[in-house]
């Protein structure tokens, strides 16, 4: 079954699951419900609670869950394929969907089954969204030892999708080492902060969150194999790369889509071009040319790096060093070309769409804020960098956080 991008078919990529099959009417009428306020909603900015709503209705929290939990018995790429189709038309939403899977993949990768396992059932049952507070670059969260238990004091930034959450993945350092633990976001000593106001993602809610004496168990800390404690749980980090380079591709994907629509419906050919329909301006036609090419090779790396991660992720505790290093190479080169094309892609729609089409009420350019905001959170000169060491080299990029 192929997917429909522009009036173009595409054959999806053999590894997506046929779940998706069954949640077909769900995601278009989430789709639709999302595109119809995507502009105006990009103005007011704050959380988007009423979308919020929309996808916990739709079922698609419970994707990546195996069914024996409880869930849809999907797999990460076909959470990762929804993320891309909702980016095209709302990438805050997108973000803060694939970072709830990304908070369930963090389990699976850092907990043994008889945790993790735990966590999914109740996400099920309770119909759980999870949050995000783990950000090893911001260290001011630390844990101390209280009366057998634990205490979190700190603060992190860039927590994308707290608010609203019911559960929190958060990172703290125990007597300088990293902590990961899974804990209640409405727990007594956290407040999640209305503090994000950035010019683009504008409602993913990527503010910060304050831990004041937070108590936390020994059993809820990750136990097995914990951060980077295996080669597969080293996968976690080519998970959150990937992650972004969906949000990239969906926004150029987005980009052009408008762009299209935009000028089938309102634009006029230039007074020298020598034709009455803009559709045979030959510069507007070379321009959609060269932005479908950059989209369409952006998503062949893309599901190709999609590919080899979701075989990895397949092996489990199977996965080499090599393996994951092939996984990130192929991540890395994806992630390059998906943040060239976002940028570009979303910056040129003005060629081809025209001076109009500025106008505020229309709020075109928040596709370029979006991916412009978003491209920022990594450098792509490192990913350059390790991927210029591999070529030439035969070094794998070492695991890390972002790698």
């Amino acid at each position: 079954m192929g997917v429909s991008n522009f009036g173009i078919s595409i054959p999806a990529d053999p590894a997506t699951s046929t779940v998706l099959d069954d949640y077909s009417v769900a995601l278009t009428a989430l789709l639709d419900a999302i595109a119809a306020t995507a502009a105006q909603r990009d103005e007011t900015g704050g959380t988007a609670l009423h979308e919020r709503t929309l996808i916990r209705q739709s079922g698609l929290l419970l994707l990546t869950i195996p069914k024996i939990y409880g869930g849809a018995g999907g797999n990460l790429n076909d959470a990762l394929h929804v993320a891309r189709r909702i980016a095209a038309v709302d990438s805050s939403l997108a973000h803060l969907f694939a970072f709830h899977h990304f908070q369930l993949a963090t389990l699976r990768f850092y907990a043994p089954e008889t945790q993790w396992g735990a966590l999914f059932a109740d996400t099920a049952t309770h119909g759980w969204f999870w949050g995000n507070a783990l950000n090893p670059l911001d260290t001011r969260t630390v844990l101390t030892r209280h009366d057998g238990q634990f205490l979190i004091n700190g603060e992190k930034s860039f927590c994308s999708g707290a608010t609203d959450s019911d559960m929190l993945v958060v990172s703290a350092l125990l007597d300088g080492v990293l902590k990961v633990t899974a804990i209640p976001t409405g727990r007594s000593g956290i407040t999640v902060h209305d503090d994000w106001d950035n010019m683009g993602q504008r409602q993913t809610d990527s503010g910060s969150v304050s831990f004041i004496n937070v108590r936390v168990s020994e059993s809820e800390f990750l136990q097995s194999p914990g951060p980077l404690g295996s080669p597969f749980a080293s996968l976690r980090s080519t998970v959150g790369q990937l992650i972004l380079t969906n949000v990239y591709l969906g926004i150029a994907q987005g980009a052009l889509d408008e762009a299209r629509r935009y000028v089938r419906e309102s634009a006029r050919p230039w007074l020298t071009s020598g034709v009455s329909r803009v559709e045979d301006d030959p510069y507007v036609l070379r321009n959609f040319g060269e932005l479908w090419t950059e989209v369409a090779a952006a998503r062949a790396l893309t599901d190709e790096a999609q590919s080899k991660l979701q075989k990895a992720l397949d092996l489990g505790d199977r996965v080499t060093p090599e393996i994951r290093g092939d996984v990130a190479v192929a991540v890395s080169t994806a992630k390059v070309i998906s943040s060239r094309a976002g940028l570009n892609v979303s910056s040129r729609i003005f060629d081809v769409m025209g001076a109009r089409a500025t106008t505020r009420k229309l709020r075109s350019d928040r596709f370029w804020r979006n991916v412009r905001t978003h491209t920022l959170h990594d450098p792509v000169d490192y990913k350059l960098r390790e991927l210029g060491v591999w070529f030439l080299t035969d070094e794998i990029p070492k695991p890390s956080f972002y790698s």
